[in-house]
């Protein structure tokens, strides 16, 4: 079988994959064909495909994530952040972790009824919401759809606490609602900061927003009382782990008031494609980084074990794991405040009087 989807050797404007790497469940190779015909707009647009999923709420029982229950409204992330663990996801679609993973994006659009419905069935148990733990809700296509700001809607009105992660200023979009859900203390907001760098930024996570808008956002979710968090995440050895400390403190300065970190993971197919990435971009460190990764993973690129995965082992994760602690200890970091589970309201329309109108 050959693909009609291009797989280059070289960057691709605006995308963080270099190629459409075999899922690991196709039955079938994909390798390029050159049929004499030239095509003058090789970037790959943008596929929106409908989800009909019956349900909306997946369940955690992993030890080392803080939640037991997650939503996503977007299977797919436009992001394109090359290092990106949800890629190999999109194998079980039928689709390629590389390029279909940006270009491929499947979406929920009865995710409001569909949540709705969750939390009005009997013996429902209010815990945190991890809302965009696998690909980010505030992605691109969120601005046309606006299926995360329905679910806001919707936790808004049952009082329902939610984690959000993200590394998009669209996220400001949503002030009037995280304000209000701050206020009855139902939400947290952590933005994912990787680097300070443009250029890297550029080229390794395309079409998130740039560094400095994500500062701008801390800045103005932070200015309207809403719990802000910092993600230096991932923590590339020989790439971006030199911006530690400069990032934590410039989050912190920013509003951030409480940092976390994860060590690079590169399952599956991620694997291969952060290899290519490398040779595209960085073909000078790309060993240096391939090698300080394997030393964090028992001499693999990956480790799945529970307790060593996000952080790895080894003398580099130890010396990153001291100078995290260090940073962030001098910067006045602490843990966000607990969430507010003992709110939540089976009908929305329960409790002390009908819900006042947002507008």
């Amino acid at each position: 079988m050959t693909s009609s989807r291009r797989t280059p050797d070289a960057p691709i404007k605006g995308r963080g994959a270099g190629s459409n790497v075999v899922g690991r469940f196709e039955a079938y190779h994909r390798e390029d064909v050159d049929d004499g015909w030239d095509s003058e707009d090789e970037r790959p647009l943008t596929e929106l495909i409908r989800d009909a999923s019956r349900s909306i709420i997946a369940r955690n029982d992993s030890p080392d994530v803080p939640f037991e229950q997650s939503i996503n409204p977007y299977r797919g992330c436009e992001h394109g952040c090359v290092y990106c663990y949800a890629r190999p996801s999109h194998a079980y679609l039928g689709h390629s972790p590389g390029l279909d993973f940006e270009t491929r994006i499947h979406y929920k659009p009865d995710a409001a009824a569909l949540l709705r419905e969750a939390f009005g069935r009997r013996g429902y148990r209010c815990h945190i919401l991890a809302l965009g733990a696998n690909t980010d809700p505030y992605q691109p296509v969120e601005r046309r759809l606006g299926i995360t700001r329905e679910l806001l809607e919707v936790m808004l009105e049952y009082r329902h606490p939610v984690g959000i992660v993200t590394k998009s200023a669209l996220v400001e979009r949503d002030l009037d609602l995280l304000t209000e859900l701050a206020r009855r203390q139902l939400v947290h907001v952590r933005l994912s900061v990787t680097t300070l760098d443009p250029e890297l930024a550029r080229c390794m996570e395309p079409r998130a927003a740039a560094p400095r808008r994500r500062l701008a956002a801390m800045e103005r979710l932070a200015a309207a009382g809403i719990p802000v968090g910092v993600l230096f995440a991932p923590v590339i050895p020989a790439l971006n782990d030199h911006e530690l400390e400069t990032v934590l403190k410039a989050c912190r300065e920013a509003g951030a008031a409480e940092a976390g970190y994860v060590f690079l993971r590169l399952p599956a197919e991620v694997k291969e494609l952060f290899a290519e990435w490398l040779d595209n971009h960085y073909p000078l460190r790309a060993e240096r980084v391939l090698s300080h990764v394997r030393g964090a993973r028992d001499g693999r690129l990956n480790d799945a074990g529970f307790g060593s995965r996000m952080r790895g082992t080894g003398a580099v994760a130890e010396l990153i794991a001291r100078r995290f602690r260090v940073a962030c200890e001098r910067a006045g970091y602490a843990p966000l405040p607990a969430l507010d589970c003992g709110a939540f309201r089976p009908r929305p329309d329960s409790g002390d009087g009908p819900q006042m109108s947002l507008f």
